[in-house]
């Protein structure tokens, strides 16, 4: 690829299989981003090991060290700064950042939500739709802003509710989704075609290809082989 490939930090708290599949996308050299650190708020987050285990560099900034969450999202500031990150990544970290983090991001802090947004914010949003008894579920890749799960959407992918569904068969489903929608939304903004702006988001130099709704903002084309779960599961407690 043309150009200097953008540094991205990834912010987890857990295994992170949305981590694992973006440091696979970025294995290739034409991706657009190259994962340059993981950072785990949670000392034993199986997704440490994982990540060392790709020749990625590690950092547990644990809360309990700090006084604040403003020290502590410093702290996790000062690291990213350190690395020359340009882009941050969260893939399931559970802590929700201090203002001052965010407005310092902006633009440059991405997240996945287990959801269609603006439906669903927040947690257990698979027990939620179950109960709601809407027919179509998903996920949405977005600009972190301090409203939670609030930001500007960059992509999104949609998945059918079957009528059988239990909620471990529902997160399944919209997990396999995800790990196909992550690696896109990233390298989309890593190539500048998605951003923000004026709370928006903008999108330059972008092909959506047909009008019949098959756009890959809204139903992401395959990304190679499903994640390697096993190898993965290794580092599970």
């Amino acid at each position: 690829m043309t150009g200097q490939r953008k540094r991205v930090a990834i912010l987890i708290s857990g295994r992170g299989t949305n981590m694992a599949r973006l440091i696979e996308a970025s294995a290739d050299s034409s991706y657009p981003a190259e994962i340059v650190a993981v950072i785990s708020d949670v000392a034993e987050a199986p997704g440490l090991v994982f990540a060392a285990g790709k020749g990625i560099a590690t950092a547990s900034i644990p809360r309990s060290g700090y006084s604040s969450k403003e020290a502590h999202d410093a702290a996790i500031d000062a690291n990213l700064h350190d690395i020359g990150a340009e882009i941050v990544c969260l893939a399931g970290y559970m802590r929700l950042l201090t203002v001052r983090f965010v407005e310092a991001w902006e633009g440059r802090l991405i997240n996945i939500h287990p959801a269609l947004l603006p439906s669903f914010k927040g947690l257990d949003t698979h027990r939620r739709v179950l109960e709601a008894g809407v027919r179509i579920h998903g996920c949405t890749v977005h600009f972190v802003t301090a409203e939670m799960d609030g930001g500007p959407i960059i992509a999104q992918a949609a998945v059918p509710v079957l009528t059988g569904d239990t909620e471990s068969d529902l997160a399944a489903r919209v997990l396999k989704a995800e790990h196909e929608l992550y690696p896109l939304a990233l390298k989309l903004v890593a190539e500048g075609k998605v951003a923000m702006a004026d709370g928006r988001t903008v999108f330059t130099n972008f092909n959506e290809g047909a009008r019949d709704g098959s756009a890959r903002l809204f139903s992401p084309a395959s990304w190679g082989e499903d994640l390697d779960l096993e190898a993965l599961a290794r580092f599970t407690p």
